[in-house]
């Protein structure tokens, strides 16, 4: 199963999830109808005005406690991380068990292709847990108890890592924030019902209609607090349909990622053999459960056995992961992508990208490249993918790697990899950044100019992601003006080279679906390919000219990657590309994002055949097919081997 399915079989367990909500709702207006005729002291049962008026009671009552949770969810998952009692770990920490832990997802995230994840710390929690929480890989948290970082070793924490680094790719996090809804939906009715006793009990008057009024109250606030139960209960019966065997192919994907399946099963042994196990003791641990690497809350729903737990039991958990024990492990076996070596870029342009690239670049080294294996690439990653970014990370110098830690190092980052080499461009874009840049940012710049200007070129992507997390821990206005300013400073040739627009269009998608306020449309709009035609055109059409030498390589280019679309009925099938300005590209690119994961799918395709379509990719083009994959929301691992070390 590849990432796009995965993404539509979370779309599924969306619809399984309202399903077994609703059915959830209909038992409570039955049992609190009854409540209600036994509370009226009437022989009468079937009263269809009262049946109507407890549904919609109860309807409008759940339905608020679930919309109320929803909302204060619409953060993403840095709000259940600081509900759980989390603490964002400093990127500057002097921590050593955290340092190992910001260092483990730095490198799992860049290996498969998602932005570096904001990592919290549940400080107070000594068992051994952790948890993913997010809407989107761009939002996604990772968030570990400090149990975790203490106990385990840097195996066993890696491989609770790409555990929780499967969630994010499987799509899971979505369906389990939506569920923390549901949940709270649920048992939204008990907390009332609480209230409702309270007052009864609490409450004045005397009389026989005041006693009578009395005994009906609390009837009814004992019969909603049992209902509530009730619905508390299908609560956990949900989430332990819906998380269980996820857990099992979460545990897979980790091994698949790591080469290493000793690490997660001691990480699985240790929890088994620990005196606090896995659990933790904060109070919106419940509600949270289905989140986490391990059990993380059983309460009263210990005595029932596996029928209401959240995960596998850990032995069985274990005795799976020993069926990987001794094997070996190799890329073709995963069946993922492998990774492209001795990528390299020449200089070359053609029409609708302009000018040459702000870095130096190496001599033009083409490598054979099969189209399919980049779409297979998707939202997979394999230890080569790893080991390669391990090289990425090691190349890149202290100042430079620290820099990448502080808002003003990563905004420097960012413009420093922009500036042009042509001296007089330079000059126009420096005089651009002083006018609006602080003095801490145009030091940095200056700072680390000689590094950046040294690095190796197929660093840039990866040098970005690392910025990230910096980045939005600064504002709403230092993002918006960031992206203002880059795009001055691209500008500032009057052309656009493949390197500028890839890089642009990767900060632009981590940045702006990151910050509430210019959060673009994340639900599925467009189902058919007819939809989006007009938009798949545009997109090929650019890529088409994108290292191709003559007009009869374009047209074969374009050609190639039509023909992966999917048909579309009624459109005749044009025979070149037409002229598409980068603007036009953008905005396609914007409403297929809104694509349903099937026709992402074929879109990647199409595009990777179009750049591929002689099966020879560069740097620029391997930098290129990435950023768009990427703005289509999809994570893209890195295409590139890690530069040789000196």
């Amino acid at each position: 199963m590849n990432f796009f399915e995965h993404q539509d079989q979370a779309r599924q367990n969306t619809v399984y999830l309202l399903g077994l909500f609703v059915v959830a709702v209909i038992v409570m207006i039955i049992l609190l109808y009854g409540v209600v005729v036994f509370a009226q002291f009437d022989r009468l049962v079937w009263q269809p005005e009262l049946l109507f008026l407890v549904a919609l009671g109860v309807i409008g009552t759940v339905g608020a406690g679930s919309v109320q949770k929803s909302i204060q969810l619409r953060g993403g998952g840095k709000v259940v991380a600081e509900d759980l009692g989390g603490t964002l770990v400093d990127r500057m920490t002097g921590d050593e068990l955290e340092k190992r832990l910001l260092n483990i997802v730095e490198e799992m995230a860049i290996a498969s292709g998602i932005s570096v994840p904001e990592v919290y710390v549940l400080g107070e929690e000594q068992g051994i847990n952790a948890f993913a929480a997010g809407f989107t890989p761009n939002d996604a948290v990772i968030g570990v108890t400090r149990g975790c970082l203490e106990q385990l070793d840097r195996d066993e924490l890696q491989g609770v890592i790409a555990h929780e680094f499967s969630h994010i790719l499987n799509g899971d996090m979505r369906l389990n924030l939506r569920l923390i809804g549901v949940i709270q939906g649920l048992i939204f009715i008990y907390l009332i019902g609480r209230v409702m006793l309270r007052g009864s009990f609490l409450g004045g008057g005397s009389g026989k209609s005041s006693s009578k009024g009395k005994d009906s109250g609390l009837i009814i606030g004992l019969g909603m607090v049992v209902i509530g139960g009730v619905g508390f209960f299908c609560g956990r019966l949900i989430k332990s349909a819906v998380s269980r065997q996820r857990e099992f192919l979460a545990d897979a994907s980790a091994v698949q990622f790591t080469r290493n399946p000793d690490g997660i099963s001691g990480a699985l042994q240790k929890i088994a053999g620990y005196k606090s196990g896995s659990k933790v003791r904060n109070p919106r641990a419940e509600e949270a459960s289905h989140l986490f690497f391990g059990e993380a809350f059983t309460g009263i729903f210990e005595s029932f056995g596996q029928i209401f737990a959240t995960h596998p039991p850990v032995k069985e958990r274990v005795k799976r992961l020993e069926g990987f024990a001794g094997r070996t492990w190799s890329v073709e076996e995963t069946g993922n992508n492998p990774s492209m070596s001795s990528i390299a870029s020449g200089n070359e342009m053609v029409a609708g990208f302009a000018g040459s690239s702000p870095q130096p670049q190496p001599q033009p080294e083409s490598l054979s490249v099969s189209p399919d294996r980049v779409v297979a690439g998707v939202g997979t990653t394999n230890p080569k993918h790893l080991d390669n970014v391990r090289g990425f990370l090691a190349d890149i110098p202290e100042p430079v790697r620290m820099a990448t830690r502080d808002v003003n190092g990563a905004i420097a980052i960012i413009y420093s990899l922009l500036l042009h080499t042509d001296p007089e461009v330079r000059d126009r874009q420096m005089s651009s950044l002083r006018e609006s840049s602080p003095p801490p940012v145009l030091e940095m710049i200056e700072n680390l100019s000689p590094y950046l200007e040294s690095l190796n070129a197929r660093t840039r992507l990866p040098l970005i992601d690392l910025a990230i997390p910096a980045l939005r821990g600064g504002s709403v206005s230092q993002c918006t003006q960031l992206l203002k300013q880059a795009r001055v400073l691209i500008k500032a040739d009057n052309h656009l080279s493949l390197s500028e627009y890839a890089i642009f269009v990767v900060l632009r998608q981590r940045l702006t679906n990151y910050f509430p306020s210019t959060q673009p449309e994340s639900k599925v709009k467009f189902t058919d390919i007819k939809q989006i035609w007009s938009d798949c055109v545009t997109v090929l059409s650019a890529l088409a000219r994108v290292g191709q030498d003559s007009p009869g390589a374009v047209d074969i280019a374009f050609q190639a990657g039509l023909l992966r679309l999917p048909k579309n009925s009624g459109e005749t099938l044009p025979t070149a590309p037409g002229e598409y300005s980068l603007t036009q590209v953008g905005e396609s690119l914007k409403r297929l994002e809104l694509a349903a994961p099937k026709l992402k799918q074929a879109v990647v395709d199409a595009c990777a055949y179009t750049v591929l379509a002689d099966h020879n990719v560069t740097l620029d083009q391997a930098e290129l097919l990435r950023a768009i994959v990427i703005s289509l929301n999809c994570p893209i691992p890195p295409f590139l081997d890690a530069p040789s070390q000196p």
